[in-house]
């Protein structure tokens, strides 16, 4: 059986950041919410052991902090991201934004070669395992407006302000 390794840590303008890997690597961050909200996804989304270990999750924390620190632009952390071909394509694209810039929901329709398919990127967006790493608060409406964001749109115009005050 599968043993799913958490931890967490305090964020100034996340409040808690909850993080979850495997042995193949980081499978769930979330933030904003409750440990207990936390684990019931967590246990929504992976059949196994859950178990609370900093020390297993020790290199993507330090990767999250130094992001959350403005000292970090790029994640480089294994990955075990579980989702529908087409998720996992759009996270890709998703992956390659660069920092402190955004794309629109079509832009990211285009670079997986379905043009046509914005609603569905936008549905795979709020299926990301992963925000933060995988960034999809960097993705927008072809507008200039923010879009949806699971996490709420404030949050998602202060990851955004965040990326543009801490850029090169």
């Amino acid at each position: 059986m599968e043993k799913i390794y958490y931890a967490s840590f305090a964020s100034p303008f996340l409040k808690k950041v909850f993080v979850a890997s495997t042995d193949k690597g980081v499978c769930m961050v979330d933030y904003l919410t409750s440990e207990k909200a936390f684990l019931k996804r967590l246990r929504e989304r992976f059949v196994g052991d859950i178990v609370r270990d900093e020390g297993r999750n020790r290199a993507v924390l330090s990767q999250l902090k130094r992001y959350l620190a403005g000292k970090l632009r790029h994640f480089d952390c294994a990955l075990d991201f579980r989702g529908t071909p087409f998720e996992k394509r759009v996270w890709r694209a998703l992956a390659k934004i660069p920092y402190g810039e955004t794309r629109s929901y079509k832009q990211i329709a285009q670079v997986i070669g379905h043009p046509k398919a914005c609603r569905a990127v936008g549905n795979a967006n709020g299926h990301n395992p992963l925000p933060l790493i995988i960034p999809c608060h960097r993705v927008i409406a072809s507008n200039g407006g923010l879009g949806g964001f699971g996490h709420g749109l404030q949050a998602k115009r202060q990851l955004l302000n965040f990326e543009k005050a801490h850029g090169l």
